[in-house]
Order: C-alpha cells, then structure tokens, then sequence
C-alpha cells in the first residue's frame, strides 16, 4: 500500500525521497524490521492473553527429559507469526501482484486449517485436533489453487531470449531479443542444462495431460514440506530457527530470479514480477526470527500447527513460484530428514512385527530430533546443530547457481 502512496506522491508532487520506494531491497529491509517489531512487541501481549485463556499445550508422556515441565506453555503463538508477515507485506509489497497474491492466500489458507486443528485441542480438549482427512482436503485445496493459478494466469511468465535476424539496408543483423511466455519450466539443480518442463512428462497422451501432471505435483509439494515443518516442531526455536534460513534463501533466489540483470548473468531463469516476493520473504524471516525471542529454550510460547502448518506451505508455495521446487530436497533437508525418519520407523515396525511377531525400531524415537532426546542431548545442542545443518544444506543450495 505504501508503494503505490509514495509512487503517487512522487509522481504528483515530486516528493524528496519517495523514489526509494522503487526499491526493493528497501522495501525488503522496512518489511523485515516490522515483522521483528511486530513479533517482539506484540508477542509478549499475545502470551499474555494466551496465559489468561489459558490456552496451554496438552502434553502427552513420552518419557523425555524435561518434557512434562512443558505441559500449559501457550500454544497457537503462530497468530503472532501470520500477523507479523501479512502486515508489512501489505504495506511494502505490490499488492497488485499475482505472486504476492497467492502467497498471502497460501498463508491465511493453512493459517485458518492449524488455527482450527489447535482450536479443536485446546478448547475442545481433543488431543487428536482436526481429524488428518480434513487436513489433506486443505493442503490439496492449497495445492489446486496454487497449481491452477500458475498454470493459467496471464502474469505468470518466463523471460525467453533468442537470436532474431533483421535485415536492414540490405545488411543482415543479429539481435537478442525475448518474449515472456507461459511455460510449465523448472530449475534442475547440479545440471548444465538445468531446465525441466513438466510438458514433457505427458507419455505421448497430448498437451492436455500437462496441467493434472503439473497440478498434480504443486499438491505433492505443498503436502510434504507442511506435513515437514509440522513434525519438525517437536523441540523448542527447532521449526522457527529452520524456516527462517531457509525463508533468507529463498529471498536470495526470489531477488535474483526476479532481477534480469542477475539471472542473465547467473544464467537463471529470469521471472517477471517475482522480484516482489523478497518483500514477503524478509517478512517472513523478520517474524520467525522475533519469535525465536519467546519461542528459544524454554519457550514461552508454542507456535502449534497454526504456525508449522502455515510455514511450510509458505515455503513450498515460494519455491514454486520462482520455479525452484527441485531444490526443496536439498533447502528442506531438515524437513525431508524429519519427515522420513518417521516414515522409515512406521514402516520398519510394520514390517518386522509381520516378519518376527513384535516390531522393531531403527530409531530410539522418531521423529529424529526424539532419537537423540532419547540419547540424552539436550535440547538446545539439538536444535543448534540442525540449525548448522540448515545453513549448510542453504549454502549448498546457493551454490547450485553456478554448480552446473
């Protein structure tokens, strides 16, 4: 809102220093220190009334050390999370924008589904929460809105440049021009030839088996990252402190993404208009970071599925939309780590309990972050070194830049 004010106000009156409105990387910067102030300021008074509701965490006995201290902590300090990212992008952003759009939908979209799933658990003392059918039909309803605006909407466009011949005064001329085109295009990390259209996954059916394949995909994407950031919340600052390198990350792709002179000279896709989603990541890591301040051990505050569920489908949606959902295995690692160790113990248990008569574990307990409470690690050396991991497996994911 702000941009258009001051864009206006220069325009009109040729404002003194309205101009550095124009800027993104100021705007970036106003929108990640509002965030913080919003987060620290204002969580504080949320934690409060959360205490008085007395909205605390039911917490269920799983013989971890220290775990049962944790029982009435308030829980849905996601609220605070939302806020401090949809205020400051509304007011920085171009709000216009398809990309910012969608993103803030994908936001109050899961906000409201971990909003209702903590509602459920708090006030209606269910331990189970919203039932995980209902989940699934909200991740895959934030799958096709998502995946059907991207493959439809006019705005969203890849810059594609080639050598034009003209013929001027009987001389031939080679020139670069390009064309923004609609393309289901992605990124293939670690490759020189980097680039992957999901057109060409149709097995021969026709064009028209590109957009439930494309579709398809966006809601496969969505599910596994929410669903990781979810189990990722298990330990305190763990789900902030990731989401937050990983949300910088993904500012550093969004801004060269969406600057022709950087992607030409990265040689990356070039994204019109996906420039302005640095504004929404700076919020975003501005408001994990502030929450970080009660979230940290011992926490204050729990984020609860209000926050884990809308962070990952955040992070998901970003990823897609600068066409860089490939490197989610890669920038997610703690997310895919969390999320298959769980899978791998089910699965191992199932299997050796039909094999052997009584199932076995691979883990003392899953997901990982348990395992190693169960080897007596405390909880802040945990949650550091899968913070290091993180900036490892994010510095790695930068380098795929130029490693190709």
């Amino acid at each position: 809102m702000l941009y258009y004010l001051f864009t206006y106000l220069k325009e009109q009156f040729d404002l003194v220093g309205a101009g550095v409105f124009q800027y993104i990387s100021f705007r970036a910067g106003m929108a990640a220190v509002l965030s913080l102030i919003i987060t620290i300021v204002f969580g504080k008074a949320l934690i409060r009334m959360l205490r008085r509701k007395q909205v605390g965490e039911s917490i269920r006995d799983l013989g971890l050390d220290g775990q049962m201290e944790k029982k009435g902590t308030p829980t849905m300090g996601g609220i605070i999370i939302i806020l401090a990212i949809i205020l400051p992008t509304l007011l920085f952003s171009q709000v216009g924008n398809i990309y910012v759009i969608l993103i803030l939908i994908a936001t109050v979209w899961m906000g409201l589904i971990g909003f209702l799933d903590d509602y459920i658990k708090v006030f209606k003392k269910n331990k189970e929460g919203l039932r995980g059918i209902f989940k699934i039909f909200g991740q895959i309803g934030l799958g096709l809105i998502v995946g059907l605006t991207l493959f439809y909407h006019s705005d969203v466009l890849v810059r594609e440049f080639a050598q034009e011949q003209i013929i001027d005064s009987d001389m031939e001329i080679s020139e670069l021009v390009y064309k923004d085109v609609k393309s289901t295009r992605s990124t293939i990390p670690f490759l020189k030839n980097n680039e992957l259209d999901y057109s060409s996954f149709t097995f021969g059916l026709g064009d028209w088996m590109t957009m439930p394949i494309y579709v398809g995909f966006v809601i496969l994407i969505i599910m596994a990252v929410s669903n990781g950031a979810n189990i990722t919340d298990g330990i305190d600052g763990l789900a902030a402190g990731t989401s937050a390198i990983i949300g910088l990350t993904l500012a550093i792709l969004a801004y060269v993404s969406g600057n022709v002179i950087f992607s030409d000279y990265l040689n990356i896709m070039y994204i019109p208009g996906s420039g302005e989603l640095v504004i929404f990541c700076s919020a975003f890591v501005g408001a994990c970071i502030g929450f970080l301040w009660f979230n940290a051990y011992p926490a204050q505050v729990f984020m609860g599925d209000t926050g884990s569920l809308s962070l990952g489908a955040i992070i998901a949606v970003l990823a897609l939309t600068i066409r860089k959902e490939l490197l989610i295995p890669v920038l997610c690692g703690i997310f895919l780590i969390e999320n298959m160790s769980v899978i791998i113990q089910v699965a191992y248990f199932k299997y050796t309990r039909k094999k052997y008569g009584e199932g076995r574990r691979i883990f003392l307990m899953s997901p990982l972050h348990h395992h190693y409470q169960k080897k007596n690690w405390h909880e802040a050396k945990i949650v550091t070194r899968f913070w290091t991991v993180g900036i490892l497996l994010a510095i790695l994911t930068l380098a795929t830049l130029k490693l190709r």
